[in-house]
């Protein structure tokens, strides 16, 4: 039988270190911030970040403060720091100033865009020349660009370098550089890329072999700087690369977009476009860290809308008011109907926008997808129609239920409604988010509870007609 009395002495350090991080993540004002720094020194900088994330800011920042130069910087450049701007405000100016001088340069354009006034202008104003000129550049670049999210610290070398030579170049600049697992190779006059190399590539040839021996015989992968991030991500995706240059007009390099960024970026764009799936806008800051009246706008609008388009569902059932008094069994399956189709209409819709966001197809593919949603959404309209005509049927036949002396034709309409509103809901579904991409529009808002609701009301006019076709002469 096996002891689990004495667990394994790597399981005991990990409860030992779940335990002490627990006691760390204390929201105390009181906390000794030189205690707590000490305690969170041997840890990884992730693990402090969180940490950190954990104290109100003006602790959080003493305890920073408190950690080694070299580890603080490295916290800092984390993606996953939300504390970053309030952080770096409640320290003093020359520490700030200081930090966000070391910081990556993407990083610290992130930081800037986060940043209030007036402490961004104040902190701005207190940096060299050269960091402002940087930040300057890669603030210019619309968010969600691959300008936006690229960094300058990259390794460049003339092509007329040797393999030794590069590789002592590296050992140099190493520090100062995000990444050094790719090397571009520029014209030493024109200063144009013409090669990227791998460092795995580099350490395979002769130190003094001329560098482009090693390069790979293709052009490089590029981007520019007004790629969308999720083109960029596409790029990154396909070719397998850890980092893609960003160049302008002329082949000139003026920074990269690394897969780690990348990757803090596809999270972001996928969470935005499931809170959009929901029916609301995109949230900027955390869940728990968002003001409430904040809350209150991202999703009173959307649900103000879907409110109103549903009035027009009540509009719709006031239009067939004398067919419900004759037909009151009819009512029986009003939900049925409705949530049929628009949960068709909600596959279609979140398949489509999942294609156009991996590039799986552009918009001029309109017609084939029309073309592919037809059939579909008849056939799965036929099987729920099958379901809905046996369920009618056995009630029937049970007893469960009287629906009348006409409850064949009341089966039949049911059956018939179900294949033309699925139909209609699966049809539209795939189009609408083609129609915001070629309006402009991000796809994502053509949301689930958007389309149902689009759905419910088309749905009613429907299920009506067809029961107007098939029970006229009987029950209406």
């Amino acid at each position: 039988m096996e002891d689990n009395r004495n667990p394994a002495p790597e399981r005991r350090d990990n409860f030992r270190r779940d335990d002490r991080r627990d006691d760390l993540r204390r929201n105390d004002e009181t906390v000794d911030a030189a205690a707590l720094a000490a305690e969170l020194a041997e840890e990884h900088p992730a693990d402090i970040a969180e940490a950190l994330d954990e104290q109100e800011p003006k602790t959080a920042s003493a305890v920073l403060a408190s950690l080694p130069r070299e580890q603080q910087v490295e916290i800092l450049d984390l993606p996953d720091v939300d504390l970053t701007s309030e952080l770096i405000e409640a320290l003093p100016v020359e520490e700030a100033v200081r930090l966000v001088s070391e910081m990556s340069a993407d990083r610290a354009a992130d930081l800037f865009r986060w940043m209030d006034e007036p402490a961004r202008s104040h902190l701005f104003a207190r940096l060299p020349p050269e960091t402002q000129g940087e930040l300057n550049r890669l603030l210019a670049w619309p968010e969600h660009t691959a300008g936006s999210l690229m960094t300058t610290e990259f390794v460049t070398v003339p092509s007329t370098w040797t393999v030794g030579e590069t590789l002592r170049h590296i050992r140099q600049i190493e520090r100062t550089r995000e990444t050094i697992y790719a090397i571009y190779v520029l014209d030493p006059i024109t200063h144009k890329l013409i090669k990227a190399v791998t460092l795995r590539q580099l350490i395979t040839g002769e130190t003094g072999q001329p560098i482009l021996t090693v390069a790979p015989k293709h052009d490089p992968i590029t981007t520019t700087p007004l790629v969308d991030r999720e083109d960029v991500a596409r790029l990154i995706s396909k070719y397998d690369l850890l980092a893609v240059p960003v160049v302008d007009e002329n082949e000139h390099v003026l920074g990269i977009v690394t897969v780690d960024d990348m990757i803090d970026a596809i999270i972001e764009e996928n969470t935005e476009d499931v809170q959009k799936f929901g029916g609301m806008e995109a949230l900027d800051e955390p869940y728990m860290e968002i003001g409430f009246f904040n809350m209150l706008k991202k999703r009173a609008g959307w649900l103000s809308i879907l409110f109103l388009g549903e009035m027009l569902t009540a509009n719709a059932m006031q239009h067939f008011e004398d067919e419900l008094e004759r037909a009151i069994v009819l009512t029986l399956f009003i939900p049925l109907i409705m949530s049929s189709g628009g949960n068709s209409g909600s596959q279609a819709t979140s398949l489509i926008i999942r294609a156009l966001a991996l590039g799986e197809i552009k918009v001029r593919d309109w017609w084939r997808v029309a073309l592919r949603e037809l059939p579909s959404g008849l056939v799965l309209g036929a099987i729920l129609a099958v379901l809905g005509m046996a369920r009618i049927t056995a009630w029937q036949m049970l007893g469960l239920h009287d629906y009348g002396e006409h409850w064949v034709l009341v089966a039949a309409t049911v059956g018939a409604a179900l294949v033309a509103i699925v139909t209609f809901g699966s049809l539209i579904g795939s189009m609408l988010p083609f129609v915001l991409r070629r309006l402009g529009f991000d796809p994502a808002s053509a949301s689930a509870p958007f389309v149902a609701t689009f759905v419910d009301v088309t749905g009613l006019v429907i299920y009506f007609s067809v029961a107007l076709l098939i029970l006229q002469g009987t029950l209406l």
